[in-house]
């Protein structure tokens, strides 16, 4: 039975009685929901949270008598080391095979961004097999299994993919990957879970009404993966199936390498608990987070908390001094999570996202114009300085990162930028596996040098499944001394997952 002398005591101690304005107007059933949802939540602990972000009195302090770059036994490169990538991948292939390797996708955004109304992971940006990200990612872990079964032997290569939603995002995905047949994984080996939710609260700390019987919410951002873990019993499973790395990557990047062994072999080498990949950033005031160490701790820095003059520092090689950008790329010990989840995830901070929230006025429900009031989040990274053995693994850009952030016709991160970078990655591999294209004139194109105009733009798609090629290995016999045209999607045999339809790819075989 409701309490709901208590709730309003509660309420009138944290100074939140607002959010009954409406009760006596609602029917049974809408003040049922009201009371559930306001009995689940702390008040303290959001007045709490409000009072340490200070959102009113924000200044954006400058963090650079306290930044130091990365040491450099601490980093790799993907280009410097590339003669230990062979033994990195070695080391990488027999953990997966051994089943100790998962992956951990964040995946709690919806695509409003995008201006759609279903999960960022569910998007297709366009490519010729019309695969979305789920579907591209899934099937570069089918290619990895089969490969970590083929190099080391044995039948443990199964890859555990934990999938974390929102509540926006819980229920298409579940349903998605139903529809689709779990894009030829192990229905057992995807687990998808929810991270939590948090109040809306306006500038002055009152929270906000969605509607008149709802509270309004959002998730607790990508750092709220680790109570999720806690709380959902996924760290449970990681340790019953003896998994003892996990890659966490976010949903938007159309070019992560899923449970990459080289990063794994790497971070394995190197003896971490917890691994970052980072970009080179490309001028000093990109707006990238930056992975450094801030008073002796490993820390994500964003741009906006630097100076101009420490950003713009260079080495005497022409390098940024603070060059390491991060991508939401990153391995952790099972060990690590479980010491983040149960003794130090009420150490991080939230973080103040000032947004356009829709709220209740006078019994009507306003979609602002202009930001409102604030979303509280934590982020993945701050776990960061909690480590014991931190290294961070240097990786090309144009091979590996390219977010899918914004919605058709913007001018970077979106559906054309995110389609021209795979389609680009596979030119490149084609040709250096000794493929060759040829233009609509019958002339053989060079291979385009990195940076220069997109292939996708210049002369058409070109896409290579994952089920053929995890990142371009075994293309050779496939494609060495053939010459080809656009479009060309190289594909197996076998059934592509629920496709419709494709123009045939053309190629000279002579």
């Amino acid at each position: 039975m409701a309490d709901w002398d208590g709730l309003r005591s509660r309420l009138e101690q944290c100074d939140q009685s607002h959010l009954l304005q409406y009760l006596d107007k609602l029917t049974p059933e809408q003040a049922d929901k009201l009371y559930l949802d306001l009995n689940g939540i702390d008040f303290e602990k959001a007045n709490q949270y409000f009072q340490k972000c200070n959102v009113n009195n924000q200044t954006c302090e400058k963090k650079d008598s306290c930044l130091e770059p990365l040491e450099k036994d601490s980093i790799g490169s993907t280009t410097r080391d590339a003669a230990k990538l062979v033994d990195w991948e070695r080391i990488g292939m027999t953990q997966i095979s051994e089943g100790k390797v998962a992956c951990l996708l964040l995946a709690g955004g919806q695509g409003t961004r995008l201006g759609v109304n279903y999960p960022k992971g569910m998007y297709n940006v366009g490519l010729l097999s019309h695969k979305s990200l789920y579907q591209l990612q899934a099937e570069r872990i089918v290619k990895l299994q089969q490969l970590a079964c083929k190099q080391c032997g044995g039948d443990k290569a199964v890859i555990p993919w934990y999938i974390m939603t929102s509540e926006h995002t819980k229920e298409q995905t579940v349903q998605f990957f139903s529809d689709h047949a779990y894009f030829g994984l192990h229905k057992d080996n995807i687990m998808i879970f929810e991270q939590n939710t948090l109040p809306c609260l306006d500038f002055n700390g009152k929270i906000l009404l969605d509607q008149s019987y709802r509270v309004a919410r959002s998730p607790d951002g990508n750092g709220g993966v680790y109570a999720a873990l806690h709380q959902s019993g996924i760290l449970d499973d990681m340790k019953r199936r003896g998994v003892t790395l996990v890659h966490v990557y976010g949903v938007d990047n159309i070019l992560v390498k899923m449970a990459d062994p080289v990063f794994t072999g790497f971070c394995v080498e190197k003896g971490a608990d917890c691994c970052a990949k980072v970009v080179k950033k490309t001028y000093p005031t990109e707006p990238v987070g930056l992975l450094c160490k801030c008073e002796g701790k490993y820390q994500v820095v964003e741009y906006s908390e630097i100076s101009m003059e420490t950003a713009s520092k260079r080495t005497p090689d022409g390098n940024l001094v603070f060059n390491a950008g991060n991508i939401c790329i990153h391995l952790f010990a099972v060990d690590f999570l479980q010491s983040v989840c149960c003794s130090h995830e009420h150490e991080l901070i939230h973080h103040v996202a000032k947004k356009k929230i829709p709220y209740m006025v006078d019994g009507t429900r306003v979609v602002p114009q202009s930001a409102n009031g604030i979303k509280l989040e934590k982020f993945v990274f701050d776990a960061f300085q909690f480590s014991k053995s931190f290294a961070a693994l240097e990786v090309l850009r144009e091979d590996e990162f390219s977010p899918l952030k914004n919605g058709p016709g913007a001018d970077r991160d979106c559906p054309h930028t995110s389609r021209a970078a795979l389609c680009d990655l596979h030119y490149r591999q084609i040709m250096k596996a000794g493929g060759r294209f040829l233009d609509d004139e019958d002339t053989e194109l060079p291979l385009i040098p990195r940076r220069r105009q997109s292939v996708a733009t210049s002369q058409g798609l070109c896409e290579v499944s994952p089920l053929v090629s995890y990142c371009g290995e075994g293309l050779e016999e496939l494609c060495a001394g053939k010459r080809f045209k656009f479009p060309l999607h190289l594909s197996t045999d076998e059934k592509e997952t629920q496709q419709p339809p494709m123009k045939k790819h053309c190629l000279d075989t002579n």
